[in-house]
């Protein structure tokens, strides 16, 4: 038999492009296997959502195992424990908050309008699905579940500050209060929704959006009012004291 090829210095010539198609092979299998843990993660998160749906928010890992589908060995294997899946919901919850308020606040290009696009998006999302938003809300003293509260708080803020900012320069106006303005209404209409989904919705969303449409433009306007003045009037966080 004749014996592989050789190069000058002994070596098969074939073995590095065995080798690379090995490799090659072998991470295809792991990112083949990669993808469909995470199908499975998610298919997971999506029957948690519907047993909490079904089941309030005291439902258990069993209900949720028997939602999916799963026994609870296999929920183990995607999560350590029910405080992981919970934060894993969070999430979920957390970005179709982001993904129905952010488009409403960039949309909007009327001043008054853009207090109440993100004042009625939020209470949108709220109004869709209260009990996924009072679950939200209610573990927030989860250490995991708060951080995804708070930096979804952060997201919205930071693009409505950017949007206020915009507005105020556009009225020749000191964009300094854009930041805490826009962390004030995040912080308003969170409180204020928690109390509205507490309390089944006393008051319908339409009417709620102008109740406090009123109460925050009626402070922004007086800004705005203040551009009839001297410019150096409006800018407070420059003006120098004798």
């Amino acid at each position: 038999m004749q014996s592989p090829l050789k190069d000058v210095n002994g070596s098969n010539p074939a073995a590095p492009a065995a080798q690379e198609g090995r490799k090659a092979k072998g991470n295809g299998r792991r990112d083949r296997w990669a993808d469909h843990r995470e199908q499975r993660r998610r298919e997971l998160i999506g029957a948690a959502v519907q047993a909490l749906l079904r089941y309030g928010p005291e439902v258990d890992m069993d209900q949720v195992a028997a939602t999916a589908g799963v026994s609870k060995p296999v929920l183990y294997r995607y999560f350590a424990d029910k405080s992981q899946l919970w934060v894993a919901v969070s999430e979920v919850v957390a970005a179709r908050i982001i993904d129905t308020v952010a488009p409403a606040v960039e949309q909007v290009r009327e001043e008054r309008g853009l207090v109440q696009a993100t004042i009625d998006a939020y209470l949108g999302v709220i109004e869709a699905q209260p009990t996924l938003y009072r679950f939200l809300m209610h573990q927030s003293g989860h250490p995991g579940i708060h951080q995804v509260v708070a930096g979804t708080s952060q997201q919205v803020a930071a693009g409505l500050a950017r949007v206020i900012g915009d507005r105020l320069r556009a009225l020749g106006l000191d964009a300094g209060p854009a930041e805490p303005w826009a962390y004030g209404l995040v912080g308003f209409v969170q409180a204020v929704g928690d109390w509205w989904t507490t309390h089944g919705q006393p008051i319908s969303r339409a009417a709620l959006t102008d109740y406090l449409t009123a109460l925050l433009w009626n402070g922004i306007e007086g800004v705005r009012a203040s551009a009839d003045l001297p410019r150096e009037l409006t800018r407070a966080h420059e003006r120098i004291t004798p």
